[in-house]
């Protein structure tokens, strides 16, 4: 009898622990969203992160062109088809990202 009541002492606090755990999670969760969401929105922030990935397509360009000089007729035709067309679009237009938003 005393052993039963020491095991439901011991799932009652197993589960007083797991749904105390959850709200506290689920708070700092939400803490951490909403720090996270203030600093993405920082302009210095965000100029920052457009200033790194544009820095990061002239160094792809550079380097695919070191690769194609190198490489030379190995790539098959659609890997060069597909490269050719992504430096088309960023050359003649705003380069985009991989979600669609330009680099401004």
């Amino acid at each position: 009898m005393t052993a039963m009541r020491y095991r439901l002492t011991f799932v009652a606090g197993l589960a007083l622990g797991y749904v105390l755990g959850t709200r506290a999670g689920r708070e700092r969760y939400e803490q951490l969203k909403k720090s996270a969401r203030q600093i993405s929105q920082n302009p210095a922030v965000r100029n920052t992160a457009e200033t790194a990935a544009q820095q990061g397509r002239v160094y792809a360009g550079k380097a695919l062109h070191t690769v194609s000089d190198k490489v030379g007729d190995r790539v098959p035709e659609s890997v060069a088809q597909r490269v050719r067309s992504l430096r088309d679009r960023n050359v003649n237009g705003t380069p985009e990202d991989d979600w669609g938003t330009s680099n401004t």
